[in-house]
């Protein structure tokens, strides 16, 4: 069977027509369900075959066990995957192929590095590089950091070189944990002047968070080993002459 990722509406804060016919279709008893996930802050009902799950993802393999389950089947509680997400993974179990959205995608990702779905995951990972941009190359830096998802953050550092100034204006850049923004501050290539970005690193910072910033201005213009303890400090590329 092909593996498709189709396009959604990159802007749309709506489940698209087909998440709503799955969201209707797997949020009643199905015919011979046998396992009802809770969802989300939401706490959505999401009725499920075991067998199928089991199959196709080795997680559900585990959390679900080999035993079937009861004719009224007790919850399985996942309170910490948006119940979009969810129903994205289930399409692609269900079917292989996943309407993926902008606004969602990143917790689609998420879902499919924790429950080991690879394909899935390439999916998402092709979608958000056609779709990054500043308000969500941020997000997704934070993701490609948390996960070790190495040609993701390079497209996301890339992204954030050429646009720099626009990108620690938005909530995102504030959002960032600590090691992301250590990898932000090692490159040479931000069109910022250095006082702008001191002002960001400024911005962003948080109790005990200090010393790891002053460590990656040194990083920045000092390369780390012996070989290279006698290389000149450089720029950044934004930074203007004074």
């Amino acid at each position: 069977m092909e593996t498709k990722a189709q396009s959604g509406q990159r802007q749309s804060l709506e489940l698209h027509p087909r998440l709503w016919f799955l969201l209707s279709w797997l949020s009643v008893p199905l015919f011979h369900s046998d396992v009802r996930f809770v969802v989300g802050q939401e706490q959505q009902e999401v009725f499920a075959h075991r067998c199928l799950l089991a199959c196709r993802c080795n997680f559900f393999q585990r959390l679900l066990g080999q035993e079937p389950g009861p004719v009224v089947p007790s919850p399985v509680v996942l309170s910490t995957v948006p119940a979009e997400a969810f129903l994205a993974v289930l399409e692609f179990l269900y079917t292989n192929n996943v309407k993926l959205q902008r606004h969602s995608v990143l917790e689609v990702l998420t879902a499919a590095v924790e429950y080991g779905l690879e394909e899935l995951r390439e999916l998402c990972l092709e979608f958000v590089v056609t779709v990054l941009d500043v308000e969500l190359v941020c997000e997704a830096l934070q993701v490609a950091v948390t996960f070790g998802l190495g040609p993701l953050q390079e497209r996301c550092i890339a992204f954030i070189e050429a646009h720099s100034q626009e990108v620690l204006r938005t909530r995102g850049f504030l959002e960032l944990s600590a090691p992301a923004l250590l990898l932000l501050l090692r490159s040479d290539n931000l069109c910022v002047d250095e006082a702008e970005l001191v002002l960001a690193a400024r911005s962003w910072a948080r109790v005990g968070a200090v010393e790891q910033i002053v460590e990656a201005w040194k990083c920045h213009a000092l390369r780390r080993g012996d070989a290279a303890r006698d290389a000149p400090c450089r720029r950044r590329r934004g930074t203007v002459p004074r």
